[in-house]
């Protein structure tokens, strides 16, 4: 249970999400009591704060009863006289379903629709300055609107999606309903201009706190305070939080500033004498002065408040785990059985024994059921599904392909860490900037930097200066300010008289980028220039030539820049922007151009074998996961083309005095899209932009589009990198299904990129069937929602299509044979004893193997306790990985916290978990319980102090002896499960005493 509106029920215990509440609530009842009552954290699912009350509303505008659902029918035919039988809101609602935006239908549910107004007792209604232009400006929008939707009823369409669109007037007030409201109830008007009507108050708002001899901002306070107090005027001082209030009465006290009070409401503040401070908890953004008062707020005192409070976002982890879960029929692969087919959770009765197994499907039929304590030995296998071919059972074409597999990644390995290793011995010269002229540059950036910029901006100014070739990835979100830590480092090193080479992978971004740094570069008398398709073949031989004889500086191009022919006199600096564009050979051209080059990397969503060189500490990453202050996140909308939606669009955003993107997948596209758009509406003023333009007309296209000559740009994906135009805050994307998931991700990169709420449209085709991994790309599309998601949509992106090899072209390579996780772990495995290796230290690599257990008793979790498949299967597996006491001793409070006491059964299943890391830790690969006795069976039959187990089993009295298959036999008379339990966690301690 995630978002509001939803509920859970799960025995004694019910989870609801109320759609007024910040948080979920869990009830838990005995029988129709109940017992406690709390809120709960939706991402890990555990208990928060117990609370008293819970006051539960509607979740929406309407409900659908048998009542409304008639009325609706009633009034829906008697208003459009339609046929309802192809009418997909009419069929919808009669059966009783949801349909998107049948609120706009409100009035024919209900026999009338209320005021506000007659839910409050004698309201006071205030109308702000300008709010009544305002009014009338948005009725005629909504009118507009109204009569595009009544004259495309005319207009050729898909039936299904007919809209009758109700009067304005049945929906909302008009401005005499408003005006009459005011002759009714007492109404205050604000201006911000002196009026005839003698107002009843004034107020003026308050200036920042402002010093000399920099005094700090409580001292100021201090000294604001005691000025305005001694006037006889009771002051006022909104903190934003309860932390804040008590750090700036703290302060001043410790100033000798004692005339200060924390109060909790407006009227408790009337109780103090005037000479006293009030300080309140009020989220107030401006202070003001009356004539009867002085309001304070933290902007007044450290000057304009760039902090916002973060939205609860889902953390990653969780997130990613929720994406790979598993789901019947899903291909998965066992570490030593390769790849079989998930056949769901079943539960095998041995001696009336009941143990949970996980059932997998091999070649030819076969089954194997693993027990839930072992589910680590599986993980999910990425990629195209389609493509898998399930191994046999017993067969030695796994191990084989899996040794293969192994064989190459170490020697992948070996050859990254040599890679590095090299880096990290050469050394490189070391660029500082001059303060002075530094700083001057930086102040040209018009923006205010955020922390996981400035931290970035840091790491690499601090690689510049080690004297260590760099080699550094900047993962940020699209419009996140990459582009300013690209120009701040080639600032450092071309004023030292080195070169600095960028590379985009497109055109149009290349142009930006060129644009870019002549403006920031202006006066600091560097030469730069620019290498692609849209430069004159003349001027790039010439730019070439200079490039050679280290007359440019800085040079900016596509894959231009790669080509033999491109040589440089004294290059110092390599950028990659959008480095997911370019293949492994591309980017080791760029290395081999000189070895002792810093190479900085930027991208919104790095590719699944960069992600993995980052992950493995092959390379060094700094992220920015902080938006620039006030950006808003995008509106994202996945539906069936409409020509009316369309059209309410670009007129939301031409009113707005903005301009739209429509991108195409395919160059044929363009040309009936065009055709739709002029039959929407002739007027609007559309520019084409494709690849296959020629150079002087493409750069002409979107000069034109900048200087606003166009309201539209319909164009194909060649508009994905990089392009910043605040101006365009609407995107539609034509047949998204046909779109990669970092393709649209990037996409919608392009609009929202200032202070403005952007919208994105997805439409998919209205008579087609999409695949399920298209399917899969938009759910994740819509699901990633909040700033910064770029990190995680990498590791979506992993998931659904593979890693690839590290360093082969192929994108799925390796990964195709092993599946992405045990791939990730081989590789990491790989990596570590590399990096052992050259370091001459002796590394202990640990195989992947798991305990089995079998203990006589039963072990799982009832279905009756937890009754979500895929929430046992993710507690299974969460148990398996755990490593501690600690987690286990943790998860089993968030059982009893999330269903309630636990039965017996799971019980044992905590219990086993912890015998089965006791079992590794002392190398025991087997253990079985039975009426005579327990045997232990060490993991390849090796044990590391032979010397001494022989010892220990001599001093067993006969007790214990050595099979013949080097297992050990204990003869114990353990009876209850209490003392089985006991008993093998007694003997594997003793086990680990002799290691």
């Amino acid at each position: 249970m995630r978002e509001p509106g939803e509920f859970a029920v799960r025995g004694g215990i019910v989870d609801i999400f109320p759609a007024s509440e910040k948080s979920p609530y869990r009830l838990d009842f005995f029988g129709e009591t109940l017992e406690t009552l709390r809120t709960f954290d939706p991402l890990t699912q555990r208990s928060v704060t117990d609370q008293k009350i819970l006051s539960l509303g509607a979740t929406g505008e309407l409900s659908l009863t048998h009542e409304t659902i008639e009325n609706f029918r009633t009034q829906y035919r008697e208003h459009f006289h339609t046929n309802v039988r192809s009418d997909l809101l009419y069929q919808d609602i009669s059966e009783g379903r949801q349909h998107p935006g049948m609120e706009h239908w409100l009035p024919l549910f209900y026999g009338k629709l209320d005021l506000l107004t007659d839910y409050l007792n004698k309201p006071l209604i205030g109308f702000t300055h300008g709010g009544e232009d305002a009014f009338i400006h948005r009725l005629e929008q909504i009118q507009d609107h109204y009569e595009a939707r009544v004259e495309g009823l005319g207009k050729e369409m898909d039936s299904s999606l007919c809209y009758n669109p109700l009067p304005p007037q049945e929906l909302y007030l008009a401005q005499n309903d408003i005006e009459a409201l005011a002759d009714i109830y007492e109404t205050l008007y604000t201006s911000a201009f002196k009026t005839e009507k003698n107002p009843k108050t004034s107020l003026t708002l308050l200036p920042p706190l402002v010093g000399h001899n920099n005094r700090s901002k409580q001292e100021l306070l201090k000294d604001f305070l005691k000025e305005r107090l001694g006037k006889h005027k009771p002051v006022h001082v909104a903190c934003q939080s309860e932390g804040s209030r008590h750090q700036f009465i703290s302060q001043l006290q410790d100033l000798g500033f004692l005339k200060v009070e924390a109060v909790n409401s407006w009227q408790e503040s009337h109780q103090h004498p005037r000479k006293i401070a009030r300080f309140h908890v009020w989220p107030l953004q401006q202070g003001f002065e009356t004539d009867d008062f002085i309001l304070l707020t933290e902007r007044e005192i450290f000057g304009e408040i760039q902090r916002k409070i973060p939205k609860k976002a889902k953390r990653s982890d969780l997130f990613i785990a929720e994406a790979s879960a598993l789901e019947l029929g899903d291909y998965v692969v066992h570490e030593e059985h390769g790849i079989g087919q998930f056949d769901g959770l079943h539960t095998l009765v041995v001696d009336r024994i009941p143990h949970d197994c996980v059932r997998l499907i091999y070649g030819g039929g076969d089954k194997l059921f693993l027990p839930v304590e072992n589910i680590e030995l599986i993980s999910r296998y990425g990629g195209e599904e389609s493509n898998a071919i399930c191994d046999r059972l017993g067969a030695i074409a796994w191990q084989a392909r899996r040794a293969k597999v192994k064989k190459r990644l170490e020697e992948i390995a070996d050859h990254l860490i040599e890679i590095a290793a090299a880096r990290h011995l050469k050394t490189a010269e070391s660029f500082q900037a001059d303060p002075g002229l530094y700083s001057e540059f930086t102040h040209r950036f018009l923006y205010t930097e955020t922390n996981d910029q400035l931290r970035a901006i840091e790491d690499v100014v601090t690689d510049l200066a080690s004297g260590k070739p760099m080699d550094r990835l900047i993962c940020g979100d699209v419009g996140f300010g990459k582009t300013e830590i690209a120009l701040r480092a080639a600032f450092v090193v071309a004023m030292t008289g080195k070169q600095v080479a960028i590379v985009a992978p497109t055109t149009l971004l290349a142009r930006q980028h060129y644009q870019n740094f002549i403006a920031r570069f202006e006066g600091f008398g560097l030469r730069i220039d620019q290498l692609s398709r849209l430069i004159m073949p003349k001027k790039a031989t010439q730019t070439k030539s200079d490039l050679k004889e280290g007359k440019v500086d800085i040079i900016i191009g596509t894959h231009a820049l790669l080509a033999q022919s491109i040589g440089f006199k004294d290059l110092g600096l390599v950028i990659v922007d959008e480095e997911q564009h370019f293949g492994v050979k591309q980017k080791e051209r760029l290395k081999d151009l000189q070895r002792d080059i810093h190479v900085l990397t930027l991208t919104a969503t790095p590719i699944p074998r960069t992600l993995q060189m980052a992950l493995t500490g092959v390379r060094d990453m700094s992220i920015i996961a902080t938006p620039p202050v006030d950006r808003l996140s995008i509106r994202t909308f996945i539906t069936p083309f409409d020509p009316m939606v369309v059209d309410e669009a670009i007129r939301r955003e031409l009113n707005r005095s903005g301009q739209i993107f429509y991108v195409c997948p395919r160059l044929k596209d363009l040309d009936d899209v065009l055709k739709n758009l002029i039959k929407i509406d002739p007027t609007l003023r559309i520019a084409v932009a494709h690849g296959q333009m020629l150079a002087k007309d493409l750069e002409k296209v979107m000069d034109d589009f900048a200087a606003h000559k166009y309201d539209i740009l319909l164009s194909t994906n060649i508009i994905e990198s990089g392009i910043d135009l605040p101006t365009v805050n609407t995107l539609f994307i034509h047949r998204s299904d046909m779109f990669g998931l970092a393709q649209l991700y990037q996409l919608r990169g392009r609009i929202g990129r200032g202070k403005i709420r952007a919208y994105a449209y997805l439409t998919i085709p209205t008579q087609r069937l999409l695949s399920k991994n298209a399917l899969r790309r938009l759910e994740v599309m819509q699901t990633l929602d909040t700033l910064g998601a770029g990190f995680q949509l990498a590791s979506h992106d992993m998931d659904i299509r593979g890693a690839g090899n590290l360093l082969g072209q192929e994108q799925s390579g390796h990964v195709r044979e092993v599946g992405v996780e045990l791939y990730q772990h081989m590789l990491e495995e790989a990596v570590e004893k590399a990096r052992y290796a050259r370091d001459k230290e002796e590394v202990v690599i640990t195989d992947t193997w798991s305990p089995q257990l079998n203990l006589g008793v039963a072990v799982l979790i009832p279905d009756l306790y937890v009754e979500d498949l895929s929430v046992r299967l993710e507690l299974y597996r969460r148990l398996a990985h755990f490593t501690t006491q600690e987690e286990i001793d943790e998860i089993a409070r968030e059982l009893v916290d999330r269903f309630g006491p636990y039965p017996e059964e799971v019980d044992n299943v905590l219990r086993v978990m912890s015998l089965k890391q006791l079992a590794k830790t002392a190398g025991v690969s087997k253990i079985d319980v039975g009426l005579k006795g327990v045997v232990l069976k060490f993991h390849k039959d090796q044990f590391a102090n032979p010397e001494k187990l022989l010892q220990f089993i001599q001093d067993q009295r006969g007790l214990a002896k050595i099979r013949p298959d080097q297992s050990l036999f204990f003869i114990r008379n353990w009876r209850s499960i209490a003392e089985r339990f006991q008993g093998c966690t007694t003997l594997l301690s003793d086990l680990l005493t002799l290691t």
